[in-house]
């Protein structure tokens, strides 16, 4: 059987994402361009992009349905079934796979008791598995609703995603603070961001991303190789890192990340100081 025309907003919510809509395709010299801002406006609205809302952003541009739907459906950034108020994405590329983001995401499905994708019972968290969150210098990195929780493990995304679910206020390693998965959507169409300070702190890239750019600079002598902490040769005394040597965001003794005292991501520092 075919389906049946997607239902349509009521009028009310039609009418305020029209407004939406018409600031958004204004910032464009055509306005085909203006689609993925429209997509994370509909997915603000409901959680996810539905299939009314992907016949609104049709309506609006002057194109098919399939055609909304080919660019909905290519970008995991949109969601097509409803979700929690936080995405908890935890990267499992390389590196961070490497470092324990493998082990996290599989104790995260166990703590959560949900597969990749899965959203828990009370619709607070949905757990991903993310291919890369671009954060390789503080790997295993875990990202909720696209802010950085550097440098974690197990035990400290269990403590996290236990947190988000009780409601307790949690706070990223570097960057803006959370919001909810909506407002995020609605940030990412192109809307300001009216939290207090949230546009101050969201920060700069942390040592560990800027250690080339100092070294290119002159700023350090050139980095030797050392043991890692945990490859230490037996009865050698503990390696203390100089501020001559290539520090990683796992051996720089720098001051510790809320999300894990033990694993410290360091503060931001800005690229020209």
């Amino acid at each position: 059987m075919p389906r049946l025309p997607a239902p349509a907003y009521p009028d009310d919510v039609r009418a305020r994402l029209e407004s939406d809509a018409k600031e958004i395709v204004a910032r464009y010299p055509g306005s085909r361009s203006a689609l993925l801002p429209l997509l994370h406006l509909v997915q603000s609205e409901e959680g996810h992009v539905t299939r009314t809302g992907m016949q609104f952003c049709a309506d609006v541009l002057g194109l098919t349905t399939a055609e909304v739907t080919a660019v909905a459906t290519f970008y995991s950034m949109y969601r097509r079934a409803p979700g929690g108020d936080y995405q908890v994405g935890v990267c499992t590329n390389t590196l961070c796979a490497v470092m324990g983001g493998d082990a996290i995401f599989e104790s995260l499905q166990e703590h959560l008791a949900v597969g990749n994708g899965g959203t828990t019972d009370d619709g607070k968290v949905t757990l991903e598995h993310i291919e890369c969150n671009a954060a390789c210098d503080f790997a295993p990195v875990v990202m909720v609703n696209w802010e950085f929780f550097d440098n974690q493990t197990p035990e400290s995304a269990k403590r996290l995603v236990d947190d988000l679910r009780a409601g307790a206020e949690v706070s990223p390693t570097r960057g803006a603070p959370l919001c909810t998965f909506k407002e995020t959507a609605r940030i990412l169409a192109g809307f300001p961001d009216e939290r207090p300070g949230a546009v101050e702190a969201s920060g700069s890239a942390g040592p560990a991303s800027l250690i080339g750019l100092r070294l290119a600079k002159g700023e350090t002598q050139p980095a030797r190789v050392v043991h890692p902490r945990s490859a230490a040769v037996e009865g050698d005394a503990p390696h203390e890192p100089s501020p001559s040597e290539h520090l990683s965001s796992h051996d720089a003794p720098q001051d510790t990340s809320a999300s894990d005292p033990s694993h410290p991501a360091g503060p931001a520092a800005e690229e020209g100081e």
